[in-house]
């Protein structure tokens, strides 16, 4: 029997190659979460994409997993931002999307809805336990649980 599942996310979103990137920032900070992050292929060195955190792609996630918990990897990439953004809907023709896009056409059109939340502005990288963490990470951990119901 399986007992905990732990699902393992960046505290941004991230990918390699082409296809759809509804929360992708083509901007100065999605390069500022590129360089910060590292964010370069092992194999390739091709440049990752970099974008907020994706909520409908978790969710989906977890609908195929099953996790119980999350363990959220880089969130110390996110300590200069003033401002941090989470995709929490994709909207289609002015309505939230009810299922995860099953197919690549399925994200013309889409847009996100986000949630902005204050930044900390302090390094974390000494930090090592939850209680430890400024208000607005703790926050910001907060709300990723709230929105997806996995501690």
């Amino acid at each position: 029997m399986v007992g905990d599942v732990f699902g393992v996310v960046k505290a941004y979103t991230t990918r390699v190659g082409d296809g759809p990137f509804p929360t992708e920032l083509k901007d100065d900070v999605g390069d500022f979460l590129q360089k910060e992050g590292r964010e370069f292929g092992v194999t390739t060195g091709r440049p990752r994409r970099c974008g907020w955190l994706d909520i409908p792609l978790l969710r989906f996630t977890n609908q195929i997993n099953g996790y119980t918990a999350l363990a959220l990897t880089k969130i110390d990439i996110l300590d200069k931002l003033d401002e941090i953004k989470i995709g929490v809907n994709y909207i289609k023709e002015g309505k939230v999307m009810e299922h995860y896009p099953s197919n690549v056409y399925q994200y013309d059109g889409v847009s996100v809805e986000y949630i902005t939340m204050p930044g900390w502005k302090t390094s974390i990288s000494a930090v090592r336990k939850f209680e430890d963490l400024p208000i607005n990470a703790q926050n910001y951990v907060k709300k990723i649980e709230e929105l997806l119901g996995v501690p």
